[in-house]
C-alpha cells in the first residue's frame, strides 16, 4: 500500500446510504483516537454524517449537527475530547487566531474539520485528508494519510 513517496497509498470506497456512512464513521473513529481529519466535499455530500459515525464509535448516541455558526462543538468521551469544526461561514481566516483555535489542537484530541481550506494558514498540518463525492445514488470516498499516524490508521482501517 505504498505510493512511492513513503506515504501509503489512499484508501478509495464506494457508499451507498446515509447508514452506510455512518458505518464507515464508526470504522474510522475506532482507528483514529486523535489527531486531525480534514473533511472535504460540496455541501449535501455527507460530511456531517462522517462524524456522526465518529462520534458514535466514542458511544454518543445524541443528534450530531453542523456548527455551521458556532464554529466548533465539544464532545468529552472517556476516550478524549472530539472537536467537530465547520468553518463553512468563516470569513477570515484570522478569526481562528481570536476564538484560540491552537487550543484545540493539542495531543490527545481529536479534531475533525469540515471545511479546512477556510482556515489556510491557521490549522494545522491534517492526518487524514477526507475527501467526498457524489457517485452515482451513492458516495465515493477517498482517505489520504498525511502524516506517521494517519498512515497507521489508514492500514488500520484497510486491515477491516
Amino acid at each position: 500500500m505504498d505510493s512511492g513517496d513513503g506515504m501509503a497509498a489512499v484508501l478509495t470506497i464506494q457508499l451507498l446510504g446515509e447508514e452506510a456512512m455512518v458505518a464507515f464513521g464508526q470504522r474510522l473513529g475506532a482507528v483514529m483516537n486523535d489527531g486531525v481529519i480534514f473533511l472535504e466535499g460540496d455541501l449535501g455530500t455527507g460530511k456531517t454524517t462522517l462524524c456522526r459515525g465518529i462520534l458514535r464509535s466514542r458511544g454518543h448516541q445524541g443528534a450530531v449537527k453542523s456548527p455551521t455558526f458556532t464554529l466548533v462543538e465539544p464532545y468529552d468521551f472517556d476516550s478524549g475530547p472530539v472537536f467537530h469544526f465547520d468553518l463553512y461561514r468563516l470569513v477570515d481566516s484570522e478569526e481562528l487566531e481570536y476564538m484560540g483555535i491552537r487550543d484545540y489542537f493539542q495531543p490527545g484530541n481529536l479534531c475533525l474539520v469540515e471545511w479546512p481550506d477556510k482556515g489556510a494558514g491557521f490549522l494545522p498540518e491534517a492526518d487524514l485528508q477526507v475527501s467526498i463525492s457524489v457517485e452515482g445514488a451513492g458516495r465515493r470516498v477517498v482517505i489520504m494519510p498525511l502524516s506517521g499516524h494517519g498512515q497507521r490508521a489508514l492500514a488500520l482501517l484497510g486491515a477491516d
